[in-house]
């Protein structure tokens, strides 16, 4: 049977700018936040630039279910798994091991390739940050799109996070390609999620409580 999305039109509206490398503003389960296909590293350097953020700091990511986590995490350590399960509130895991493309050799264009993520959403340590978020919208875009997509608050960067939209910067608001209608944001719960990090062998790290 053929998922039944709720609104479609601002779904697919946001998808079409997606699927072109734009990047959008959109309310999540938790803040708003600045969006983008994160298999598109030219997509993701642009979302840099709009926070004028180094790119030496990873973004969190969103995804449908577990089975795309799965898709673009080498190993998922059954403490992961455990987390995610009994969860009662939103939580970004960082997992070991992402499956991500190189960067470019110099001079040379970033090549996106949907199978694998963005070299430039990976952190160092070759770990990234993915969420599944406690909301219907973001879920069904992401189900749509087929790929995950960053999820990195709408502000300037060391600036605070906005929690609503009135609160998001005019710079940031102009300088992404759609924006996604600011009543679903009564989905969200103003507040960051929690940041924990899980190694292979179990290994718990709390980043942010």
């Amino acid at each position: 049977m053929e998922k039944t999305i709720k609104n479609p039109d601002i779904i697919n509206e946001a998808l079409e700018v997606l699927r072109k490398g734009g990047v959008i503003l959109y309310p999540t389960d938790t803040i708003w936040g600045i969006g983008c296909d994160a298999t598109n590293p030219e997509a993701v350097s642009r979302i840099y630039d709009i926070k004028r953020r180094s790119d030496s700091k990873a973004l969190v990511l969103l995804a449908s279910d577990m089975d795309m986590v799965c898709r673009y995490v080498k190993e998922i350590p059954d403490a992961a798994v455990q987390l995610v399960e009994v969860n009662d509130r939103p939580m970004t895991v960082i997992y070991p091991g992402a499956i991500c493309g190189n960067p470019p050799e110099p001079g040379c264009k970033p090549v996106a390739d949907r199978h694998f993520l963005a070299y430039n959403v990976v952190a160092s340590d070759g770990s990234v940050g993915i969420r599944v978020p406690d909301m219907e919208f973001c879920r069904n875009l992401i189900f749509k799109l087929g790929r995950p997509i960053v999820s990195t608050s709408a502000n300037i960067s060391g600036e605070a996070a906005p929690a609503k939209f009135t609160e998001i910067p005019e710079t940031i608001k102009e300088a992404v390609d759609y924006i996604v209608k600011p009543s679903l944001e009564k989905g969200s719960t103003g507040l960051a999620s929690q940041i924990i990090k899980v190694g292979l062998r179990g290994e718990i790290e709390i980043i942010r409580g």
